[in-house]
């Protein structure tokens, strides 16, 4: 994506799925920085698994629950995720729609620090490319 100055109206952007009940809008991406933009929606009941911040992140919830190991986050709530933070569980017990911006690559993870996959701008940008080829699912 451009690092020129950009107004993106995010309903111009697609939702694509990325974990079960879980899609995202890509608002922005850098090649350079690794930092990541999504708004996420999130159907209750979903959630994210095991994770490592191998980037701090920063977190609004614009409407609905997160829940997490720093407690209960509900709409209007801005959080901060430092540097190599693990978080357990991630879970949305109700519809939930979250600005996320991370400044580097998301890892999940087993108990033993097996890495399971990587979230990261690359891998969404590809989500999209495959969501454009093969259409929205569902």
């Amino acid at each position: 994506m451009s690092t020129d100055e950009s107004l993106i109206p995010a309903e111009e952007k697609p939702w694509v799925p990325l974990a079960d009940g879980i899609d995202f809008r890509l608002l922005f991406t850098s090649l350079e920085t690794g930092r990541w933009t999504v708004l996420l929606r999130c159907q209750p009941g979903s959630s994210f698994g095991r994770h490592k911040h191998y980037g701090a992140g920063e977190y609004f919830v614009v409407k609905g629950r997160m829940e997490y190991r720093m407690g209960v986050a509900l709409a209007g709530t801005w959080g901060y995720e430092p540097l190599g933070t693990i978080h357990e569980c991630t879970s949305f017990p109700e519809y939930t729609e979250l600005l996320f911006t991370n400044h580097g690559p998301v890892m999940f993870i087993e108990e033993d620090g097996t890495i399971q996959s990587t979230l990261d701008g690359e891998l969404l940008r590809g989500l999209i490319a495959d969501n454009a080829v093969t259409g929205p699912a569902g």
